[in-house]
């Protein structure tokens, strides 16, 4: 025999998670994704952030050197990223030119 009360306490942890939620089998599912997923890619975000603010750091100091070092590892991360679909191939291409003409220019 199926628990129903097992049943309804999934289903309504799903509701804390998202308020509209769908009575689709599918829907459920694609709701319980995508909360895994926004936290997954969120995490991947930061790290993305926190390597371009390490640049931008470097440059404020005017350490060139530094300033490369963390250039390398910014284009790493960016490029990671990008290819992984967290954030839009032109938006990753576009904070490395960025982050470039910054350096060159120390």
């Amino acid at each position: 025999m199926l628990d129903t009360r097992s049943c309804r306490l999934h289903y309504a942890g799903l509701l804390r998670i998202h308020k509209d939620m769908a009575n689709i089998k599918s829907a459920i599912k694609r709701a319980r994704q995508n909360v895994k997923r926004n936290a997954h890619k969120s995490t991947q975000r930061s790290t993305a952030r926190t390597a371009v603010k390490a640049v931008e750091n470097a440059v404020g100091e005017k350490n060139k050197e530094l300033a490369k070092q963390a250039l390398g590892t910014a284009e790493k991360v960016l490029d990671s990223m990008a290819s992984k679909k967290v954030i839009h191939k032109n938006k990753a291409s576009r904070t490395k030119s960025r982050l470039n003409k910054k350096v060159k220019a120390l």
